[in-house]
């Protein structure tokens, strides 16, 4: 007997001309690691919440879904809130108490739990996640990063039988995303919590997954294992999916001289042994290295911050200089001081020490026509009930002479244009991000300060976005990114900075950056150390580098 059962499910979003789910029908047995893989609004996220039904989305729905025999609109309250948990893909819509401590416990409050009990699981999951430095801060001062991880625990505190996952990595550093997915890892093996899970870095899950079930479009079009499923898509490098593989598997699919199933590289150890067999020439020098630096635009010089007296600081004597027309991508772990410090770059939050220069001269008002910038949090941009009023809006208040012609072209640019009419919290996660980019960018400022991009964007959403960013910098604009996506910053920024305990401690071209770090590279150049094939970064570079002889 399936633990979970979806027969012919179908959902319509309310004056919505086209279903959010179109007859979609699987089975999850006890103990299944699941990966739902999709373009952003292909229904992924709307299948998850319709799981969940006390979150399930307000619309027309059809069909019959069972856990454990019962239908799930039908089970009992107390059942489902402890065995069915979920992880949203914005840790800030989770989140309902002030400290963390609170949040660990209010679960389990409301579950009317033993305060012995409580304290027993509560020190164990702490230990467990490594939490101790966080219990007495207030919620709101996390991370997004650090407040995923307390959303995880205050779910796995219940013991719930089924994990469903929306996109939980998007703002984890990537030591402390493959900390997380190996724990998903970890208690689907060690407890036998059934974990499904909708990601678009496929990189370490397709590795781990029993299955992948691919939707597009509100139907599911494969339903296999992730190596068969990698088969499928693979045998077409025109289908639309085909940059969801993990870059093991592409570079396999599009060097290897004869593919074979049992050979098919997942993971970084597979594609080293696959590697090992060939023999690879560098056709191509071609470098981004060759990039120079232009005019120094702006400048952070001996730069401190701290929230509250009693806290240590966020930033401490932190230095950093952009220049005009780069991408530079700021890297870091979780809590390190990156959002904080694009914030006082915007104006938004004021040093309590250090100065600003733009163009050489100290700022003392930013000019958001000259600096635009957009939060972690795409929700906090939006004020207006459609994307189409909130652009508008933008026009009226910035006086943009050609604005209604520049917002059709990035409606069309980041495929919004069929969505103008929606209110923005309707939007996936994916969607919305598109929608706030095109309202940061709609007066054209100089310098475009954006944390976490990529963040709920699919692979096709992110190369053209990427293709955005160069089009940007072609044209004058200087970009700098907070960004966890490394693969991303590889194949799109110009050069790196490092942010550790406060300070940037090293910036270099993107090139040798990534190549001499351990953790912080992609996973083509863990892939390639040790072998003798010519140093590239990305699947991209590899194409226009690599020749295979034998």
């Amino acid at each position: 007997m399936a633990l979970l059962e979806s027969k012919n499910v179908s959902f319509h979003y309310p004056d919505e001309p086209h279903p959010a789910l179109d007859n979609v029908s699987f089975c999850v047995n006890e103990g299944d690691f699941i990966v739902l893989c999709g373009a952003s609004g292909s229904g992924k996220s709307t299948l998850l919440r319709l799981l969940k039904k006390e979150v399930s989305p307000h619309g027309r729905f059809s069909g019959d879904i069972y856990y454990n025999d019962q239908p799930i609109f039908k089970l009992d309250s107390e059942v489902a809130a402890k065995e069915l948990g979920i992880v949203f893909q914005d840790p800030e819509n989770q989140l309902v108490m002030d400290q963390v401590m609170e949040e660990l416990i209010f679960g389990m409050e409301n579950m009317g739990f033993s305060t012995e009990y409580m304290r027993k699981k509560v020190a164990e999951m702490i230990h467990f996640f490594g939490l101790d430095d966080l219990l007495e801060k207030k919620t709101y001062e996390l991370s997004g990063g650090q407040k995923q991880l307390v959303n995880l625990a205050s779910i796995l505190l219940l013991e719930p039988r089924v994990l469903l996952l929306d996109e939980p990595t998007a703002q984890l550093d990537p030591v402390a995303a493959k900390e997380f997915i190996g724990m998903l890892h970890r208690m689907n093996e060690e407890f036998g919590i059934t974990v499904i899970i909708a990601e678009h870095r496929l990189e370490e899950l397709f590795a781990l997954a029993d299955r992948a079930i691919i939707i597009d479009r509100g139907n599911v079009i494969y339903d296999s294992t992730p190596r068969n499923v990698t088969l499928q898509i693979g045998k077409n490098a025109e289908n639309n999916l085909y940059s969801y593989l993990p870059s093991p598997a592409i570079l396999y699919l599009e060097h290897s001289l004869n593919i074979q199933n049992g050979e098919l590289p997942l993971t970084v150890k597979e594609g080293k042994v696959w590697l090992k067999k060939l023999e690879i020439e560098e056709v191509s020098t071609e470098s981004k290295e060759d990039i120079r630096e232009g005019t120094l635009l702006l400048q952070l010089k001996n730069i401190d911050f701290q929230y509250t007296k009693e806290q240590r600081k966020i930033l401490d004597c932190s230095s950093l200089s952009v220049f005009e027309g780069e991408a530079l991508a700021i890297v870091g772990a979780n809590g390190t001081g990156k959002s904080t410090l694009l914030k006082i770059m915007a104006g938004i939050e004021r040093p309590q020490r250090g100065s600003i220069l733009y163009k050489g001269k100290k700022i003392k008002k930013h000019d958001p026509l000259e600096i635009g910038y957009l939060p972690q949090n795409p929700k906090l941009f939006f004020l207006h009930d459609t994307v189409e009023a909130e652009l508008d809006e933008i026009i009226i208040h910035h006086q943009l002479n050609e604005g209604k012609t520049r917002a059709k072209e990035l409606l069309e640019w980041f495929q919004l244009s069929s969505l103008a009419s929606r209110h923005p919290y309707d939007l996936s996660g994916g969607e919305l991000q598109k929608a706030a980019l095109a309202g940061v960018l709609l007066p054209d400022p100089k310098i475009l300060l954006i944390d976490e991009p990529t963040k709920g964007l699919d692979p096709e959403a992110k190369k053209r976005f990427g293709e955005l960013l160069i089009r940007l910098r072609k044209s004058g604009v200087t970009i700098v990114l907070i960004t966890h996506d490394i693969e991303f910053a590889a194949q799109y920024a110009t050069r790196c900075a490092m942010l550790f305990q406060g300070n940037i401690t090293v910036t270099a071209p993107v090139h040798s950056f990534f190549s001499g770090n351990t953790f912080y590279t992609t996973t083509v150049n863990r892939m390639i150390r040790g072998s003798s094939a010519p140093n590239v970064l990305t699947v991209e570079e590899a194409r226009t580098k690599w020749r295979v002889i034998k």
